[in-house]
């Protein structure tokens, strides 16, 4: 019984006292943040087409689909083309913020009404990877994501040599978004542009809102250290928690696609492989597509092997060793499928949803490489430059609620 007390009590400190896998939601954030602003670019001359205002999927349309299942998208707030126009460089930018880990806690806000917003106003628009970006851009919201590899990180690691020095760092960025971000809720609030919309959407903003002021209050005002633990102890937790569903989201998408799969007589009988590859809306290299299609050997292995994989994988989770080679055999079928098929979008996100498996170690290598790498460019460049410190031996600098 003491024993059984001593674990639980262990694990509850655990999740209460640091921000687990700093790393990987370090490469969850830019994954997708990537993904969407790679979309969003390539796009960029069919926006019209995809989400505008006279698109296939008209804006009487979309209305209607709205009004029937409460979806949240901002860009029926007006039908006029400087609004579509306009929201759609904010979603960009707001990729881009996230991407950098500027902000990180209010970038994802911003990151997340891009995408549902876009998304919810075309819904037939999508490769598949648009399900799992929608999903994953509102868990990332409850994540501290910028812990690493960000422009968070430098801030903090800046303030805490700053406060070392004796000196105060001031931040004058946050309280202005917290303002801007603020008037922007009640003015839409005020006008009634929530109506449609189901409450969960907007009760995650003012709660952000909220939590951004009180995060910012508490430490800048607060003489003890309770309430700073207390909220370090709430971030925390939801940031372990939502790790923990992207985790729990990811199993059940190879799960459910896996069982499913074995139902179908084709991936029975191993052919299921071969009819994707000669589809001409799946053909971007049809000499690529023959020759793998030729091999009845491979298209049987391939076939098989998809299968396996998928309902193995959520198994795997307690064998750390396993779990690795079936999550390099996912990503780099992910890859196949980007390029063969020619759906990139899908197999990146579906590659950034897989990221959060990664092992701690091997990211830590693959920060230092991205290191060594910029170092040896500058130097090409002939630029000075200061001693960084590896993110080997480094530890994930402390970052507030509002990043």
């Amino acid at each position: 019984m003491n024993r059984l007390a001593l674990s639980l009590s262990r694990g509850i400190a655990r999740v209460t006292e640091a921000a687990l896998g700093p790393y990987q939601a370090a490469v969850i954030r830019v994954g997708f943040a990537g993904t969407w602003l790679l979309f969003l670019l390539r796009e960029f001359p069919h926006r019209q087409e995809l989400y505008g205002p006279d698109g296939p999927w008209s804006w009487d349309q979309a209305q209607q689909l709205a009004a029937d299942n409460h979806a949240f998208t901002a860009l029926l707030w007006s039908d006029g083309q400087l609004w579509f126009e306009s929201f759609y460089l904010l979603a960009v930018v707001s990729s881009l913020l996230l991407l950098l880990g500027w902000r990180s806690r209010t970038s994802a806000v911003l990151f997340m009404v891009g995408v549902l917003s876009l998304q919810n106003r075309s819904v037939f628009m999508g490769d598949g990877g648009d399900n799992v970006l929608h999903l994953m851009s509102i868990y990332l919201v409850f994540t501290r994501c910028g812990q690493v590899w960000s422009l968070d990180a430098r801030r903090a690691a800046r303030a805490e040599a700053a406060h070392a020095r004796g000196e105060r760092a001031v931040d004058r960025v946050g309280p202005v978004l917290w303002v801007v971000f603020g008037a922007v809720l009640a003015a839409v609030s005020l006008a009634g542009r929530f109506g449609q919309a189901a409450w969960e959407v907007p009760a995650l903003l003012w709660t952000v809102w909220a939590g951004l002021a009180l995060w910012w209050a508490v430490w800048r005002w607060a003489r003890s250290g309770e309430p700073r633990i207390l909220l370090d102890v709430v971030a925390n937790i939801l940031h372990n928690g939502a790790l923990f569903v992207i985790m729990a989201e990811a199993c059940l998408i190879y799960a459910t696609a896996g069982w499913y799969k074995i139902q179908g007589s084709r991936w029975q009988d191993g052919t299921a492989v071969y009819y994707p590859l000669h589809l001409d809306s799946f053909s971007p290299w049809p000499g690529l597509a023959d020759l793998m299609s030729s091999n009845g050997t491979l298209v049987m292995l391939v076939t098989y092997g998809t299968v396996i994989v998928q309902v193995a994988f959520p198994f795997t989770l307690f064998n750390r060793r396993v779990k690795n080679v079936l999550l390099a055999a996912m990503i780099t079928e992910h890859a196949v499928i980007a390029v063969v098929l020619g759906l990139p979008f899908f197999s990146l996100a579906m590659i950034a949803a897989d990221s959060v498996f990664l092992p701690t170690p091997f990211l830590r290598r693959l920060g230092g490489w991205a290191v060594r790498a910029r170092e040896r460019l500058r130097r090409r460049g002939g630029r000075a430059l200061p001693a960084p410190r590896s993110p080997e031996g480094s530890e994930p600098a402390r970052v507030g609620f509002t990043a």
